[in-house]
């Protein structure tokens, strides 16, 4: 019995429409054996490299023919499905007939093309019906009169660990059992219906009647058919007869269409409490170890332990994997850049899969022998019954109750596995013949096929299903009959014509009306009933016309089909599909759907994900009604500048669903991933309500709808640090907004470098050019002043959080409790020891967020509140939201995006200010230069110094030198007399720190820093200073010679000699401060946003243009300037 690897082939599908919509690139690239793949976010990379037995070019190079099958154009490598068919489905045919078990299953993503592999798609059959077809024209060809064949066909599906037979309408509470036989140690399903088939026909009328039975049960279930393992097995056996009697050549093929393969990190349940609740995964996940486990022994390695038994999937592959089988693995490979990560995951699991080591056999032995072998079973396990033969080993410690327990089970394990020997030997031994069995199950199969239902579709008015798996759409057809036809539950008072079940599906839930072929649909009264038309809630009656959308309840999607009016009222494609419908009920919900290639990779992810979650979330508002659990549930976009990520890590939009008590308002943010797990565990716990068990003791620990409460994000607030790159503060007072935008509150914060022992920088810090501090030590001081929240519900406790640079660890303020206007006097000292570009990219580029958190308490709700039921509180809460909450809901991804933007712009507008003053500046000085030009004679206008005092001018940075004006009246006659001798020459004597002299009768202009000493202690006497700030900027062949005198005269200058530069009509724009202004009014209007927090900081300094906005930087200041006989402003 030698060993033999399982064969392992690799697909590449071709881009779905949403993949070229969106303008997706290729990253697959095949080469013989060889399957590439490239990184779409490292594309100087190597590619990762595997080699397979098969690798099939299916991606392009194909043409359809008139019949809509695939075929490849000359010249391609293109992999047709006969193609696949021919290398792995003939290798499956031969097997059988030699009498081996064969095994094929196909993995991948969903959407990766596996089901287009394994069944195929209309004429472009797959490798099953292909199979059998051949198996059957195989057979017809059979001319010995001893040799007879036996076909037995079964089709299951398994999901939440839970198997069905597809082929039975009756399947017990919690599904069918999975056994073992003990003499043989392999698994089977008792009670699965094995059905005699005689021709490749009746199997295929038998799959379509499993693929109904999968249609009803993901539709009333609210199963995803994308989370089931379809298993299709054809019992294929020989008899031969020879002198010695008879003998049976048996082979069991396998074919197995598993669930999709997302990675646990991509949809499973990250921080969870309940994650070791949903069995979802959990057949994935255990093949996965198998998979591991048998690597492991091909490899050497010793004392490997298997865990067939860790799922019922891998229980049933048990044979297939390891055992007596030959099995092929098909992986099915996504092409798109997007799926890189799912498409990389398969790849390495099919590679895994290839070192697998099976041991077939034949299996071929004399009939005689297998009863004989039967019978000895049964007399054995009978004695075993009857006399308490049964010995099984007992652990240390189990109780009285644990051996009852076991040896219960034991008692059940044997009548099981009598039950089936007994079967077997009914079986063989059965006077009735085979030809009668299968005569019998042909009677049945031809019961199962309507004949007309195909041609009726073409004529006659019906609903037609939508299934998000392709396989499942089109597979349930309703006939619309002339007059009334209702749609309701098969438990209403009054028989209904189309007979629905599942979510939301009211006993009496709406009426069709058909006459003269023009049907009008209308709900139910005082049914409460939910009905969709193209999206919209049905509210009364309305005209329906050729493939309108029609979404009964919560999963009922159907499209509605006249071929006698086959009018549309709108540009609708030639098919209409489950993403289509989807697309479409989002867009009335307010969300964009519309594809480009003008979508960044993050918005593409998250606009798929949308799509994806909306009817998940639908659904789950829908069992919290039925089972009335007071919780509600909507999508939430959380943008990645409001969630806590360092600097420098690349965040993406997160698509996160939001759970409200509807009783006291709590709410909790669950992540997709978490969510979805959830969704499973509801799905779970709806289908025990509806199996009638109690669900009203459950533990709430268990109850995936309970959840502990938390801290929940408020809102959060953008600081953008712009001035700090210019060793300026900013101060401001920054609404609050949540996911929506909506304003929730407010909290002042305050920016400002320090020195590094905290205290402020003196006035001279002022840099001009950003990377003037390169290489320089760093520090500045946060500080959360005060807020305000709007809410009362968070009196119980308010937070705020923040993360700076790279701090690996948020910083939290207070929390305050009891107050809606906390005064969190929180500050916070952050030092670089050098700084570095990357520390100049993040104060020019990069933001604080804040995130404001408020505290959640489990408390009473209103005694009046309890008396509403789930659907009354929904319905009340969607009332008090406005009219028009499609709108609110579009901005939802951008909201936090447009309040970011808005603080950006502020940190912007000083810098913005200070440009337009020095260029408004300049403009007058090139008109003065004109105007003195023009007044002269002619004879005096000489062109060149004209333009060379022009070019100056343009081509000057100019400096500004910022000035106080500051009356001294009180103190001019006491120092007339010591002051006359500098005022006879013109200029003022440097002015000591500890005194002020006088320079004019009237008034006089002092240095900047012991004019600052004085203004201190005259704060409280006048509160308009402000209004004595000059702005001279000196430009040109001046700019020089200014430079040059302040400096040789301690930093003042004489008034006369730059008064033309003062512009009285051009003054700086004065300002209270951001938070002044708001409170004189609520507009936000940027254009009148005042700066004086920034111009505190920048006295007697040049003007510096933001670097951000201009590029340039302008290198030359005049430090402590005075001007002396300066007029006041």
């Amino acid at each position: 019995m030698a060993l033999e690897a399982v064969k392992v082939a690799v697909r590449v599908r071709p881009f779905n429409q949403r993949e070229i919509d969106r303008q997706a690139k290729c990253v697959i690239k095949m080469d013989g054996q060889m399957t590439m793949i490239y990184n779409p976010d490292a594309p100087n990379e190597d590619p990762k490299k595997f080699s397979f037995d098969y690798s099939y070019w299916s991606h392009d190079g194909f043409r359809m023919t008139p019949d809509g099958s695939a075929e490849p154009v000359r010249g391609s490598t293109y992999a047709c499905q006969r193609t696949v068919f021919d290398d792995l489905g003939q290798g499956v045919l031969n097997n059988a007939f030699e009498g081996y078990n064969c095994s094929l299953f196909a993995y991948g993503q969903t959407g990766s093309g596996k089901s287009y592999s394994v069944v195929g798609y209309g004429v472009n059959r797959g490798i099953i019906p292909i199979t059998c077809d051949e198996l059957f024209k195989t057979m017809s060809t059979n001319n010995d009169p001893n040799k007879r064949y036996e076909v037995l066909f079964s089709m299951l599906e398994i999901y939440n660990e839970q198997v069905r037979d597809l082929l039975s309408k009756d399947n017990p509470k919690g599904g069918l059992n999975v056994r073992q036989n003990p003499k043989l140690g392999m698994f089977y399903v008792e009670g699965l219906k094995k059905v005699p088939v005689g021709s490749y026909s009746e199997i295929e009328k038998r799959m379509e009647q499993g693929t109904q039975s999968r249609t009803v049960a993901s539709t009333n279930m609210n199963a995803t058919s994308s989370r089931a393992h379809t298993v299709v097995t054809i019992v294929f056996d020989q008899i031969i007869k020879t002198n010695n009697g008879e003998t049976k050549k048996s082979s069991t093929m396998n074919l197995v269409d598993l669930a999709g393969s997302e990675r646990a990190d991509s949809t499973g349940a990250t921080g969870d409490r309940l994650k070791e609740g949903a069995n979802i995964n959990k057949s994935l996940s255990a093949l996965g170890n198998v998979i591991s486990a048998l690597a492991d022994l091909s490899m050497g390695k010793k004392k490997v332990m298997v865990p067939y038994r860790d799922s019922i999937l891998t229980k049933l592959l048990q044979n297939a994997l390891g055992g007596n089988s030959k099995t092929i693995m098909i992986a099915a490979l996504s092409p798109a850049d997007i799926n890189y990560d799912e498409t990389l995951s398969t790849l390495r699991y099919a590679d895994r899969a290839k070192k697998i080591q099976n041991k077939a056999v034949i299996n071929e032995n004399p009939l005689d022998k297998l009863i004989r072998e039967l019978k000895e079973e049964n007399d054995r396990l009978r004695r075993a019954m009857e006399g308490g033969g049964m010995t099984f080993k007992q652990e240390a410690g189990m109780s009285p109750e644990d051996i009852d327990r076991m040896r219960r089970q034991m008692e059940e394990e044997i009548r099981a596995q009598l039950l089936a020997n007994q079967q077997l030997l009914e079986e063989s031994e059965n006077t009735q013949t085979w030809d009668q069995k299968l005569a019998a199950a042909q009677q049945e199969t031809d019961a199962l096929d309507e004949g007309s239902k195909m041609d009726r579709r073409k004529m006659d008015i019906h609903l037609i299903n939508l299934n998000e798996d392709p396989m499942l759409s089109g597979v349930i057809v309703h006939f619309v009959k002339d007059g009334q036809t209702t749609i309701g539950r098969n438990d209403a008072e009054h028989a209904q014509s189309i007979c629905l079940s599942g979510l939301s599906i009211q006993k009496e839930h709406a009426v069709l009306m058909c006459k003269n072929n023009i049907v009008e649909i209308e709900p139910v009264s005082g049914s409460g009933s939910k009905t969709k038309v193209n999206g919209v809630p049905l509210t009364t009656k309305k005209k329906l016309v050729h493939k309108d959308r029609l979404l009964f309840g919560s999963n009922h999607l159907y499209v509605f089909m006249n071929p006698k009016k086959t009018e549309v009222t709108e540009d609708l494609p030639a098919e209409i599909t489950w993403e289509f419908a989807q697309k479409e009920i989002a867009q009335v919900k307010g969300f964009a759907t519309a594809m480009g290639a003008g979508m960044s990779k993050d918005q593409q992810i998250a606009q798929e994900q949308v799509l994806e979650i909306l009817p998940m979330v639908s659904e789950v508002n829908a069992i919290s009604e039925e089972l009335n659990k007071h919780k509600s549930f909507e999508v939430v976009l959380i943008s990645a500048a409001a969630q806590e990520a360092a600097y420098g890590t690349t965040t993406s939009t997160s698509v996160t669903v939001k759970m409200k008590n509807l009783l006291n308002e709590n709410t909790w943010l669950w992540e997709r991933g978490k969510f979805m797990n959830r969704r499973y565990l509801i799905q779970d716990l709806y289908q025990k309500f509806l199996d009638g068990d109690d669900i009203s003791k459950i533990p709430k620990e268990e109850d995936p709808f309970w959840e502990p409460t938390e801290d929940v994000m408020i809102g959060s607030a953008n600081v953008f640090l712009q001035s700090l790159s210019y060793a300026l503060d900013f101060e401001d007072k920054i609404m609050v907004t949540d996911y929506k935008g909506q304003e929730e509150g407010f909290i002042v914060i305050h920016v400002a470098p320090c020195q590094k022992d905290g205290k402020p920088l003196e006035e001279e810090a002022f840099v001009d050019n950003p990377k003037e501090l390169l290489g320089k030590p760093y520090h500045f001081k946060v500080t959360v002043k005060h807020g305000e929240i709007f809410k009362s519900r968070f009196l119980k406790g308010i937070q705020v959080k923040y993360r700076v640079y790279k701090d690996k660890d948020l910083t939290e303020t207070k929390l305050m409790k009891n107050t809606l206007k906390p005064e969190f006097k929180h500050s916070k000292m952050f030092s670089f020891n050098k700084i570095t570009k990357e520390h100049l990219e993040f104060f020019e580029g990069g933001c604080i967020t804040f995130m404001v958190y408020g505290t959640q308490e489990d408390t009473v709700p209103d005694p009046k509140l309890l008396n509403y039921t789930t659907r009354e509180l929904r319905q009340m809460e969607l009332g008090q939201g406005p009219a028009h909450a499609g709108v609110t809901r579009r901005n939802t991804h951008f909201a936090l995006e447009t309040a970011s933007d808005q603080s950006h712009l502020k940190t912007e507008v000083l810098l913005l200010q200070r440009k337009y003053e020095r260029l408004a500046a300049k403009e007058r000085r090139m008109q003065d230069i004109c105007k003195e030009w023009e007044s002269k004679p002619a004879s005096e206008k000489q062109f060149e110094p004209f333009y060379r005092a022009v070019s100056a001018v343009a081509h000057s940075s100019g400096t500004r030198l910022k000035t106080r004006v500051v009356l001294l009246n009180q103190m001019l006659k006491a120092q007339q007399q010591k002051s006359r001798d500098s005022i006879a020459k013109g200029i003022l004597p440097p002015i000591e720190r500890s005194k002020t002299e006088v320079v004019s009768e009237d008034k006089v202009l002092t240095s900047h820093r012991h004019h600052h000493h004085h203004l201190n202690n005259k704060k409280h006497k006048n509160t308009n200073v402000e209004d004595d700030v000059i702005s001279i900027y000196a430009f040109g062949e001046e700019e020089d010679d200014l430079c040059n005198e302040a400096e040789q005269n301690g930093g003042m200058i004489t008034y006369e000699k730059v008064k033309h530069l003062h512009h009285k009509d051009l003054q700086l724009t004065r300002s209270k401060s951001f938070m002044d202004k708001r409170r004189e009014s609520d507009a936000d209007s940027l254009g009148s946003v005042e700066l004086a927090p920034y111009m505190h900081q920048t006295r007697m300094h040049h003007s510096k243009s933001s670097s951000l906005l201009s590029g340039k930087s302008y290198p030359r200041k005049l430090h402590h300037v005075s001007c002396l006989g300066a007029p006041s402003v």
